[in-house]
């Protein structure tokens, strides 16, 4: 059984990557999740405010007391000429990229174009094989366009491109008014790769302490629906590779990613809850499923579902959404399912 797939240019001995979290935050749980067989590793995200914090700290110690004495002034370069980020997040970086084998892939969290980005270039030079660029950004000025954001954001894609010649996979969220353009705009800012999609974290409301709290909560298999749609519509309409991530627990969630034209599954909350062993009990199913039905490989499986090869590519439109509404009946016993 031929389980390879290839994604952003390495070709991957199976199509189940272990996605940004906690399990992959040092070196030890880099290794760890290599012997259980993950494909490829993505590291947890830096962020932008974590890079321009650092870069503050250090515009205030070079201008500290160069009104006192003259001969200070040529004492530190200038900050355009110094690269500076996040110490910690590089020898992450270069320690794991030294202590694995499988594809690793660095994480960079932000949301408008500026310095920062030339740290994309540092997580290349520590060792990283390439760059996962997380959008994220909740706009909440009243006078901020849509065309606004888009445009920050294709920006912010541009400049990280310039920066590195690695791979890039862009993390996007479903909330454009227009995705399938919009997609088809990253690709063509530099994007090798979408991600879909960036699971947003809501804050709660601590009813006792009357404040504003995060509050996390891992994801399930229905979470999966959104991501396979939106890859199923693409698949053949963008030359990139797509990751699917939300919502992939079992074997099932894998074979529908693939079937709707994903490269890879992406997992992280399967694997906090039931141990990074979780692996190579879906690929062993996964393997099971397709030899039962005669798949020789994961390419055959790549896009066979897609809105391109379906006979009906009205269950990606409008028509699904009215077939839904009208799918909910009842029993003779008064059960409604």
């Amino acid at each position: 059984m031929d389980l390879k797939t290839k994604y952003l240019g390495f070709e991957l001995k199976h199509p189940l990557v272990a996605s940004a979290s906690p399990l992959s935050s040092n070196v030890a749980g880099v290794r760890r999740l290599e012997d259980a067989n993950a494909a490829a590793i993505v590291l947890p995200s830096v962020f932008e405010e974590q890079i321009e914090k650092q870069d503050k700290i250090l515009d205030h110690y070079m201008d500290f007391g160069t009104h006192s004495f003259a001969e200070a002034l040529d004492y530190f370069p200038e900050p355009e000429e110094f690269k500076v980020g996040p110490s910690e997040y590089l020898k992450l970086v270069s320690e794991a990229k030294a202590a694995v084998d499988v594809p690793l892939i660095a994480s960079l969290n932000g949301d408008s174009p500026g310095g920062w980005t030339n740290y994309a270039k540092l997580i290349e030079q520590a060792g990283a094989d390439a760059l996962e660029l997380n959008l994220y950004h909740i706009s909440t000025d009243s006078s901020m366009s849509s065309s606004d954001v888009e445009k920050m954001y294709l920006d912010t894609v541009s400049e990280v491109r310039k920066q590195v010649s690695i791979p890039i996979a862009v993390k996007l969220s479903p909330f454009f008014t227009a995705f399938a353009y919009s997609a088809k705009e990253f690709c063509n800012a530099g994007a090798d790769g979408l991600v879909l999609f960036n699971r947003f974290y809501q804050p709660d409301y601590d009813l006792d302490m009357l404040e504003v709290v995060p509050h996390l909560v891992l994801s399930n298999s229905d979470e999966l629906r959104l991501p396979l749609r939106w890859i199923a519509i693409l698949y053949g309409q963008i030359e990139t590779d797509f990751a699917l991530t939300s919502g992939v627990h079992n074997h099932k969630d894998v074979l529908k990613g693939l079937m709707a034209g994903a490269n890879v599954t992406m997992m992280t909350s399967e694997l906090l809850k039931k141990g990074v062993g979780r692996i190579d009990d879906i690929l062993a199913k996964l393997t099971k499923w397709m030899k039962k039905r005669d798949y020789e490989s994961v390419m055959q499986l790549q896009g066979s579902m897609s809105m391109k090869h379906v006979a009906d590519d009205d269950a990606f439109e409008r028509a699904n959404y009215m077939k839904v509404l009208q799918s909910w009946k009842e029993d003779p016993t008064g059960k409604m399912y």
